[in-house]
């Protein structure tokens, strides 16, 4: 599947309108743990390897669309196929193999995620602990299964927060602003890589 996402910050009047009449799903709490090598190789590239509870994931950019701030990703949940992308033999379990070839944690996070479906959407509502501080966002998502359906996705998504007057512009995700507040080396070298846009 790919997902494609715009993010946003809220206020609470905009919470508001964009939950009104949405069907509630569920709430849930989640711990991640993001990992990178001291060169920064897979972050420079806009991939993004985590372990979600334990169960490691990762996000590989297919299009980033400038003009509307808009992410697109395919999100890779099998270990072997992780293993391949990433070029990482299976020796032991995948933490003990992912360390012994220069893999460690950069970020840790706790997620407490309201998630919404209006229409054809999801709204993930997230207020994140980073322990030194916390980081509330807001995601309006659709999945899709072909990359030809990307653009029609991204039209969609920018009617739809127009349509509840939410501001459409460059937001930073919950891990860049972790970098940014945080690993101010990180954030540049990602600045310089063009992956982040210095907003």
């Amino acid at each position: 599947m790919i997902e494609v996402e715009k993010k946003f910050i809220l206020t609470s009047e905009d919470e508001a309108r964009l939950i009104k009449n949405a069907a509630f799903l569920n709430e849930k709490s989640f711990t991640d743990i993001y990992y990178d090598t001291d060169d920064f190789f897979l972050t420079s590239k806009g991939q993004w390897l985590r372990s979600r509870d334990g169960k490691f994931e990762l996000k590989i950019p297919l299009a980033q669309g400038a003009e509307h701030f808009i992410n697109v990703f395919e999100e890779i949940v099998h270990e072997d196929v992780i293993r391949t992308k990433l070029n990482v033999r299976k020796e032991s379990n995948m933490l003990d193999d992912l360390t012994k070839v220069g893999y460690t944690p950069f970020c840790t996070c706790r997620t407490t995620r309201r998630t919404y479906r209006k229409d054809t959407f999801t709204l993930d509502l997230d207020r994140v602990d980073f322990q030194d501080f916390i980081y509330i966002i807001a995601e309006i998502e659709l999945m899709v299964h072909e990359k030809s359906e990307v653009k029609n996705a991204t039209e969609k998504i920018i009617t739809f927060a127009k349509g509840h007057a939410l501001t459409v512009g460059p937001v930073r995700g919950k891990v860049i602003e972790y970098l940014w507040r945080m690993r101010v080396n990180h954030y540049q070298a990602l600045v310089r890589a063009g992956v982040v846009k210095d907003v």
